[in-house]
This record gives structure tokens, sequence and C-alpha cells, in this order.
């Protein structure tokens, strides 16, 4: 879900001295989180680096003979599409490895640090560090925080406030609010299918009446699942078919 942010941002989190930090932002940018994670993923570029020196010295070597350089390139594109499709594998591996605290416990952090129905929880890099990033709608049903936690530790990095002009997210938190299921429910529905990467709710979840749930295998795959609202019941995703 896309929030536009339109007032200032204040971030606290715990520092090791115990002391508190405090940022402010204004912009169409949503700031960075006050503490750093404490899960940092390792930069693979060389390796993609290396295969694109490899490729241009392939390509060096390509003469136009009757045609075969347009099934040459298809080769080449066909082989960067595996690929990059083994690259994305590989970083989902390595941040659902990292990832110490599951998607349920993240949620229950956030909760914890700012009351309120959580309406999305999503694992993402960020600046080479993973963070839990949880939205959670307040108590007064219109002020949004994005809290974000830390993977590996549990605890709270920062949170910011925004505003939600146009209503969308609004009524998206109004179809979970009073849901049998919660966030967190839905995320350990789906635990079962691989490690929850993100737990979401769009715009229609009053028609649709389901969480939207991502997994990834060791391996790095990913599969979609809906959760029903009711029921917590379990069922593949078949809306990119």
């Amino acid at each position: 879900m896309k929030r536009n942010i339109v007032i200032a941002t204040i971030a606290a989190a715990a520092l090791v001295s115990g002391g508190t930090a405090t940022a402010f932002a204004l912009g169409d940018d949503e700031p960075s989180a006050a503490g750093k994670s404490s899960v940092q993923l390792k930069d693979d570029d060389g390796r993609g680096d290396r295969y694109d020196d490899r490729d241009d010295r392939d390509g060096a070597d390509d003469t136009d003979d009757d045609g075969k350089d347009d099934a040459r390139d298809d080769r080449d594109d066909a082989r960067e599409d595996a690929r990059e499709a083994q690259r994305d594998k590989a970083e989902n591996a390595a941040e659902v490895k990292g990832a110490k605290v599951s998607a349920a416990e993240a949620i229950a952090a956030a909760l914890k640090s700012t009351p309120g129905t959580a309406v999305s929880a999503d694992l993402d890099d960020e600046d080479g560090g993973l963070i839990w990033d949880v939205d959670v709608v307040g108590k007064d049903g219109r002020t949004w925080h994005s809290v974000e936690i830390d993977p590996g530790t549990g605890k709270v990095l920062g949170s910011h406030v925004e505003r939600d002009d146009d209503g969308e997210d609004a009524r998206g938190a109004a179809a979970v609010k009073d849901a049998s299921v919660s966030a967190g429910d839905a995320a350990k529905a789906a635990s079962g299918k691989g490690a929850v990467t993100s737990v979401d709710v769009d715009d229609d979840a009053a028609r649709v009446g389901s969480w939207e749930v991502e997994t990834t295998s060791a391996a790095g795959a990913e599969s979609h699942w809906n959760v029903d609202l009711a029921s917590g019941k379990v069922t593949v995703d078949r809306t990119d078919d």
C-alpha cells in the first residue's frame, strides 16, 4: 500500500547508550530508521559485474552472419534472465536466513510499541540492512504509523507518522480492524508454507476478504497466499495466474 508523507516525521529508537534519538523529516521520501539493523546483508554486486564483463567479451566477437546475431542475442538475454532469477533467489534466501524474528513476532513488537491495528508487515532491505517494516493504524483510526523492527533482535529501530489524504489506506484498515484474523494470525497461519516475508491488505480487502501473504522457501523461491479474514484458511493466491 502506497502512502504520501505530508507531515513532519518523528522517529525514536533506544540506542546502545540507553539514550533516545529523534529524527524529523519533511517531504515525499520516507525517512530512514533512527537505529541501524543488526542484520547486514552481503553485497553481491561484484558477481553481477563479472557476469556482465563476460557477456561484453562474448559480444565483442559477435559478427553479423546471416541473422545468427539475433539468435545469439536471444540466448544471451535468456542467460541473463536466468542469472537474474538466480540472484533474486539467492538474495531472498539470505534475507530469510538473516531474519531470526518472524513476521508474527515483528508485528507483536510493533503493536507493543505502538498500540493499534497492524495492517501490513514487510521484510525489507534498507541501505544494506534488513528490517521489518510494520504499518500500524492508531487507535484513533486515522493516524498511520510505520514501525521498523530489527529482524535480528526484535527491538524497535524507529517509527514515523504518515497521513492518509485520499482515504485508501483507511478503507483497507477498516476492513481488517474487526476481523477475526489479525495480521499476526495470518502470518502464523501461513508460516507452514515457508518463511513469511510479507503480510498485507489492499483497498479491496472488504471485497476479497483476505490477507495477502508472501512466503519464501529456504532456497529463495517466493509463493503467494490468501488468508481468510474470518476463518484463517490459507489458499493459493491465483490473482497473478
